[in-house]
């Protein structure tokens, strides 16, 4: 089945039934909010409280074993003092249902979770203020610090051979060129691709492996203001593409992410790399690899987005969001070259610190 007809496309009304049968919870307002390849839906039941209620694609629900992984990971981090959701279980105490229903495209099966509704506002939408960077770096080291502690029985499912998103898997990249044929931008991510392979693979000996959250994008953060008239993070959102990898890509992942939100993408590197490494410090192999890692990471964004779009005409503008930025960033960073980009990153970091 294609994907696109594997994205769920449950109306208001099948919602609130839904609601009603899992959770014994009348809503009195529901609102749809966006998502890539699942169907999310603020609900705001009449007994009180602020949920989402998430249901997974009719592939990933296929994969309930690491749906629950997800879950816990989620669990597990709350309980460690970051402010991720945690999941409502239905009346007969289960985390997650298994709903079959047709949304257009024939019978299918849903997983349903109904997660607490944390409060604030993505990222995205406010100014990238150096301590907000800084923060933002110190969050996804803590963050991938305490997954690398999380004990489970199917923590192995997190392996996830083959998933496109993987930064260990930036090769799969060279399948989906096509969508750029005719475009300049190809030969760019050709270029990424063929650096990756010599400069970035020979040395993974080297870095330190953890669990990733693996999209710690502007969308996935959520953000409140504080005493000092600046922002804190609220909440971290979104894990379905953890996977098993390493502290570099959560690096290089993060960094990617909010360059692309920045009027001045080459100054975010900076305060990121210094609140990472006030909990993480990279070795010298991490530090000599995350340029090509950033740069590969705009490629997978700009190369699956562009695939997306062939799939879901009808959702390109949410589809696109990071790669129309992330075009002109790109071009910026494979112009000013690998030499210079660290030289402004670690130079500016080193001062960041000094400052702290």
């Amino acid at each position: 089945m294609s994907m696109k007809h594997s994205k769920p496309n449950f109306s208001q009304s099948q919602v609130s039934e839904m609601v009603k049968k899992l959770f014994k919870l009348t809503p009195s307002k529901i609102r749809s909010l966006p998502s890539y390849d699942d169907q999310n839906f603020h609900v705001v039941p009449v007994e009180g409280g602020e949920y989402v209620l998430k249901i997974m694609n009719s592939e990933d629900s296929k994969n309930p074993t690491l749906i629950e992984m997800q879950t816990y990971a989620m669990s597990f981090l709350h309980q460690n003092g970051l402010p991720a959701q945690t999941t409502l279980p239905t009346t007969t105490g289960q985390l997650m249902s298994l709903e079959e229903i047709d949304c257009g495209y024939g019978c299918q099966k849903y997983l349903v979770r109904l997660l607490t509704y944390l409060p604030g506002t993505t990222i995205s939408k406010v100014p990238l203020s150096p301590q907000l960077l800084y923060e933002t770096g110190k969050t996804a080291a803590r963050m991938d610090k305490i997954l690398q502690e999380m004990e489970h029985p199917h923590l192995s499912v997190l392996q996830r051979e083959g998933f496109k998103w993987s930064l260990s898997n930036v090769p799969l990249l060279e399948t989906y060129l096509y969508v750029l044929d005719g475009d300049p931008l190809q030969e760019v991510v050709k270029s990424v691709i063929h650096q990756y392979k010599t400069s970035v693979v020979p040395k993974y000996s080297s870095f330190r492996k953890c669990i990733n959250h693996g999209d710690f994008n502007d969308l996935n953060v959520l953000v409140q203001p504080d005493e000092n008239d600046g922002y804190k993070i609220s909440g971290i959102l979104d894990f379905g593409d953890m996977n098993s990898g390493y502290y570099i890509h959560e690096l290089a992942i993060t960094l990617m992410y909010m360059m692309n939100e920045h009027p001045h993408p080459i100054e975010v590197g900076g305060p990121i790399l210094a609140g990472w490494e006030s909990v993480l410090p990279l070795n010298e192999t991490e530090k000599d690899c995350l340029y090509v890692l950033v740069l590969s990471r705009f490629c997978q964004s700009l190369v699956f987005a562009r695939y997306s779009v062939t799939l879901q005409p009808e959702n390109a503008e949410y589809l696109m969001i990071s790669s129309k930025k992330g075009i002109h960033v790109v071009r910026q960073l494979w112009e000013l070259g690998k030499e210079h980009m660290e030289k402004v990153w670690f130079q500016s970091a080193a001062q960041f610190s000094d400052r702290k």
